[in-house]
């Protein structure tokens, strides 16, 4: 892989250097005429094809053209997920964040370009990794409704969805409903452990899978309302989820061949309401607020047989209120932002039955963001603070504390095509609410997880710097990045009494990564066929109160788009993401996807995914735990997942439909539910 990643960078250089002679204007970021990406300090704009944007069915489609760098899009499971540790992805439309049914319903005729943010400002809060920005023009007249039916035909797993909006004036009306339903029995499942006693005496144990089946039936349904001028928007979104059946796993395992039952069953219902406004005046400057509310009542149920029958239920409610205001100034040569976030959530979880607890957990967020976006000469920049103060009080466990986060990214050209990146980053992570409980769940015979109300925040401190260099038909970087997070969370095993009790510490622990990585993207035949070639080394850290372990691995994959007049053809693949986080050292399931779309007219596309083709049960996950106490192998196969053939039928009907100016749609929803499982 290695060598191919080498070849594949020279080959774009040497054809870039070819391409010299191509026209340079300048459109404000934009440096080369007809590039499709536009560097930007924080990141890049990226401009959809006419192939693109006809050949996709829905926003995950257009995503998964894309080739974006770290991101993996699965367009049959409508995901998205971060290749990396560096924190979450987040996928917004016109600025504000999307929902699935967003992404499944997005109109491709309105879609302007697409901001693919890898280093985010303070504006984005903590834990953002990566920000996708879908930028939409706004729908001023008509209608659209549509379908879209995806059904995977060698496994029991499907998604259902209807939509429609409708504008008339000022005012646009719409609704989605989807259904969801899985039933997976193919699992394989081998863990093979060791515990060294405090006698001394070391028990091996394995645990193997004799059968599982696991299934889901839910639907979810949401009802919009907008009302918009050119310098003003209001939306309202009413949202609901809830599962139809319990969400069901039932296992039959052995441990050192003596069989035993493990059974797991959880129910859910989610209601919230989603009030936005933004309002332009003076032409440069603007206000947005955001006012979301969401209440979730949980209900599960959860035994694990091993050694000894051990059983409990859970029922768990949890209320929270969040809210943001934003204002922003364009001035020249500089834009300014400021604002303020503010959160409320009561969490009420009682256990009852061999766990027996009852956690009534109160927390309060309080975030303040200044950031400065602008240019001097030819150097761009971005540089932001933030300061958050955040609250949490469980029975006679308390903390009140305030956190500190400075951001700046530059952005400078050195010469041509060639463009220099830094960024660096100070700020504190707080542990989810879950681990901070004081629930103990026993996990099976030799371990129980323990939470930790001590948890404290930790310091994170992050440097990113790259070399990049665009033309018209290739986008070659290399980057480098390294972080450190000092006196961070990190896990530890405690032996007591013949039991292990997992939990996390802070104490003076470190935990830091850093890799070199190379992303190539080239139209070797312009909006014909696209290829992509990305992979990189990575090394961690771990240093904890008795432990020190460090891991090295590579992480890399390879894409290729064809644009056959009706037909588009891809194939992407990767080896997962390999890493080392305290003691476990995981690696996440690789994949290899082909699909195939037929544009049957400008209402029906017909889409054909493939996934791990040739391989009937393709490793899912693989861990260790590297304990002084205690050390695990644990692998997973699914045999669902392997040759999986799933359709996708999409039918969009439109009618009047006329663009104009940008739009806003909104999705910020709460789903934590402080369970400690």
């Amino acid at each position: 892989m290695k060598r191919f990643l080498c070849i594949g960078l020279l080959a774009g250089l040497a054809l870039a250097a070819s391409a010299q002679d191509e026209k340079e204007v300048s459109i404000s970021e934009v440096t080369v005429k007809g590039a499709r990406t536009v560097q930007q300090p924080d990141g890049r704009w990226i401009f959809p094809t006419r192939q693109q944007l006809n050949s996709s069915p829905d926003g995950y489609s257009l995503l998964a053209k894309l080739a974006l760098p770290h991101i993996r899009v699965d367009e049959a499971a409508s995901t998205i997920t971060a290749l990396t540790n560096l924190g979450s992805v987040q996928v917004r439309i016109n600025d504000i964040a999307a929902s699935r049914e967003d992404l499944l319903s997005l109109h491709m005729q309105g879609v302007e370009r697409i901001e693919f943010i890898d280093n985010p400002g303070v504006r984005y809060g903590d834990g953002i990794a990566y920000v996708i920005n879908i930028k939409v023009k706004k729908p001023v007249g008509g209608y659209v409704v549509g379908t879209q039916l995806t059904n995977t035909l060698t496994t029991v797993n499907g998604n259902e969805l209807v939509y429609g909006r409708i504008n008339h004036k000022k005012s646009e009306f719409g609704f989605n409903y989807g259904l969801n339903y899985q039933n997976f029995k193919g699992y394989e499942y081998d863990e093979r452990a060791e515990y060294d006693l405090e006698s001394g005496e070391t028990v091996e144990l394995n645990r193997h899978l004799l059968s599982q089946q696991t299934k889901n039936l839910g639907h979810n349904a949401q009802l919009t309302y907008s009302l918009s001028d050119s310098n003003y928007v209001f939306q309202a979104k009413l949202a609901g989820s809830s599962t139809l059946r319990p969400q069901r796993s039932e296992s039959t395992m052995a441990l050192n061949g003596s069989p035993f039952e493990s059974r797991s069953a959880t129910s859910h219902r989610t209601p919230s309401l989603d009030l936005y406004f933004h309002q332009d005046f003076r032409r440069h400057q603007s206000m947005t607020a955001n006012l979301v509310g969401t209440f979730i009542k949980t209900n599960a149920h959860s035994e694990n047989n091993e050694g000894s029958d051990y059983q409990y239920d859970t029922s768990g409610k949890t209320y929270s209120l969040w809210s943001e205001a934003v204002y922003e100034n364009r001035l020249k040569p500089f834009t300014v932002a400021s604002g303020v976030q503010f959160a409320q959530r009561y969490t009420h979880n009682e256990y009852h039955g061999d766990a027996e607890a009852v956690n009534d957990l109160r927390t309060s967020f309080l975030y303040l963001f200044s950031q400065l976006k602008g240019r001097l000469g030819k150097l761009n920049y971005v540089a932001g603070l933030g300061t958050s103060r955040r609250y949490y009080r469980q029975a006679d466990a308390k903390q009140d504390f305030w956190l500190f986060r400075s951001k700046f990214n530059v952005s400078y050209p050195l010469a041509g095509r060639l463009r220099l990146k830094y960024g660096f980053e100070v700020s504190q992570h707080v542990s989810q609410i879950a681990l901070i409980s004081d629930a103990a769940i026993k996990q099976n015979s030799m371990e129980t997880l323990l939470g930790n109300p001590d948890l404290k925040p930790c310091r994170r401190t992050d440097h990113d710097l790259r070399l990049t260099y665009s033309t018209p038909r290739l986008t070659a970087e290399l980057q480098g990045y390294y972080r450190i997070n000092s006196h961070c969370n990190m896990e530890k095993y405690i032996r007591r009494d013949g039991h292990f009790y997992l939990t996390q510490t802070n104490a003076d622990n470190e935990c830091s990564f850093f890799f070199i990585q190379s992303y190539n993207q080239w139209d070797i035949i312009p909006e014909r066929l696209t290829a992509t070639l990305y992979g990189g080394i990575y090394r961690f850290f771990n240093f904890g109160e008795d432990y020190k372990h460090t891991f090295t691995s590579f992480n890399g994959g390879c894409s290729v788009q064809a644009y056959l007049n009706r037909w588009t053809l891809g194939a992407y693949a990767d080896n997962g993401w390999s890493f080392m986080e305290g003691e476990h050292r995981a690696r996440n399931v690789p994949a290899w996807y082909f699909t195939a779309t037929y544009r049957v007219s400008h209402a029906l596309n017909i889409s054909l995914f493939g996934q791990h083709l040739f391989a009937q049960h393709p490793l899912s996950s693989k861990a260790e735990v590297l304990s002084r106490h205690v050390r695990k192998t644990i692998t997973r196969h699914d045999r669902d997942l392997g040759n999986m053939f799933t359709l996708k039928l999409t039918y969009r009907f439109d009618r009047g439909r006329k663009y104009r100016e940008i739009s806003r749609s909104m999705n910020h929803s709460d789903n934590e539910t402080g369970i400690l499982k």
